[in-house]
């Protein structure tokens, strides 16, 4: 008996402790939220960022963040790093179309999204299951979407390659009607878009035959980000001016291009704030350009290596992370835009260190 009640007690403790998780958790994803437009990644592992925690929807977040754009994820579950901003998402893996259908009407109700991406269709080519019917089935789900939110935009992709050929093979079948199911949907008046996810990657692209690298993820990032601003509204409107000064929270100077030299390799400092075009920057995807050449970070990249500016050529060394935090990292050297010595004197260079978040770190854009 007294085993019983030991086991009772210990059975007591692990669903408290569950509860106190999961509400813990519901509090963190409602905290996050920025009242901004609410957007669902839907689908199954490769949404839910197996491999590479986050998945495509860490380059997705930086890159409406970095745009000006307000927007809130949402879903059911929630992981990722804290390079992203919003963990909250609707990704399962392992799943098939008919599993996100059997259980898309509750989900769909309680986060009540503006906008949901949609790639999905993997498993069902992966497990062989009913191959001829998973367009309908795809059908199937767009209309059960569609009826719960009229107003919502859906964007559909087609899914990625896979790097077995017989599998491939299916997946190309699979892709191939696509784009005729959706126009379907058009023509019936609903608001469904192609997004065409599986030329933007290829098998170098797959970690493992299956699921994307960093890279492979990015590049799913930005082919969502472009067909998002192609939609008006699907992530609301950027907040953000078409040029924006960088202003850093140490000094409260503005980052310069010193006599607004176009030449390549000039470095950067911070100086009185002005409004002049040197200290004007765009942000145009991931790169951040002033004068018409782009932010750079030299080839190898180490700390305390200047930062530059160089004609655009959209290699990983141009393209930057705005984090939630208030840095502006690098996507080629991992290292973060820093005032040279934590210095607040017109003229400090800006350089490139380990990100740590101090003040000579952090950047407003206004």
């Amino acid at each position: 008996m007294a085993k019983y009640a030991r086991l009772l007690t210990t059975a007591a403790a692990t669903l408290a402790l569950t509860v106190a998780v999961t509400a813990m958790q519901i509090g963190v994803a409602h905290a996050e939220s920025n009242g901004g437009v609410r957007v669902m990644p839907l689908g199954d592992s490769i949404t839910e960022g197996t491999q590479v925690p986050g998945g495509y929807r860490t380059g997705l977040w930086q890159r409406m963040a970095a745009g000006g754009y307000r927007v809130d994820l949402v879903g059911t579950q929630f992981n990722g790093p804290s390079a992203l901003g919003d963990h909250d998402h609707e990704g399962h893996p392992g799943w098939r179309i008919d599993q996100i259908d059997a259980n898309i009407g509750g989900w769909l109700q309680n986060t009540t999204p503006r906008t949901v991406l949609l790639h999905i269709g993997t498993n069902d080519v992966l497990q062989n299951y009913n191959l001829s019917g998973a367009p309908g089935r795809l059908s199937s789900l767009l209309d059960r979407i569609t009826a719960a939110a009229p107003s919502a935009d859906v964007f559909v992709a087609t899914i990625i390659p896979l790097s077995n050929s017989g599998q491939e093979n299916a997946a190309r079948t699979f892709n191939s009607a696509i784009p005729g199911i959706v126009q379907s949907k058009v023509n019936a008046g609903r608001r469904v878009h192609l997004v065409d996810m599986h030329s933007a990657l290829t098998t170098a692209d797959l970690i493992d035959g299956i699921h994307p690298t960093a890279t492979g993820y990015d590049k799913m990032a930005a082919t969502w980000y472009a067909a998002l601003r192609a939609v008006p509204g699907s992530i609301g409107t950027s907040t953000t001016p078409a040029s924006s000064a960088l202003v850093s929270a140490a000094s409260g100077r503005c980052l310069d291009v010193p006599g607004s030299s176009t030449a390549n390799g000039v470095q950067p400092i911070i100086w009185n704030c002005s409004g002049a075009s040197n200290q004007q920057w765009t942000v145009n995807g991931q790169a951040v350009q002033s004068l018409g050449k782009c932010l750079d970070a030299p080839t190898g990249a180490a700390a305390g290596s200047k930062v530059q500016m160089w004609t655009c050529s959209g290699a990983a060394n141009q393209r930057w992370n705005f984090n939630s935090n208030g840095t502006v990292s690098n996507v080629g050297s991992g290292l973060c835009l820093d005032v040279s010595g934590n210095a607040t004197a017109n003229g400090t260079p800006v350089i490139l260190w380990s990100c740590n978040g101090a003040a000579n770190q952090r950047w407003t854009r206004t």
